[in-house]
């Protein structure tokens, strides 16, 4: 199973972005799939994830500006982002807390590639 990023990109502060997350494989279920962001210089940290109910848990830093979303059906997450800050800049993450395959098989903290976002002007 593999988690694929996409949406980065540069934009000016105040704008907005959409990243999206899709995981591919034969996948049975998903757990809790989430964004992380990794600015130069700094640890990781979570900026949101949600539950395959829909239970969504934001950072303080991003709340009332990005909102997480996901499509069980496509085994995708998203982050919309808007109000974006030059502080948002950093690569970001998505993470999958455990995918069940198919054929049975368990994967713990699955993590896509990362995507660059830069806010900028």
């Amino acid at each position: 199973v593999q988690l694929q990023a996409s949406g980065g990109g540069l934009v000016q502060p105040g704008g907005s972005l959409r990243l999206s997350c899709a995981a591919s494989g034969s996948i049975l279920s998903i757990s809790i799939m989430g964004w992380y962001r990794q600015a130069p210089g700094k640890q990781r940290e979570l900026v949101a994830h949600i539950s395959s109910g829909g239970w969504t848990e934001y950072v303080n830093s991003v709340k009332g500006r990005f909102t997480i979303s996901r499509d069980s059906a496509k085994n995708a997450v998203y982050l919309q982002m808007n109000s974006l800050k030059p502080e948002d800049t950093a690569v970001y993450y998505c993470k999958a807390d455990r995918i069940i395959r198919r054929d049975g098989v368990y994967e713990y903290d699955v993590w896509g590639q990362g995507t660059q976002v830069t806010v900028s002007s």
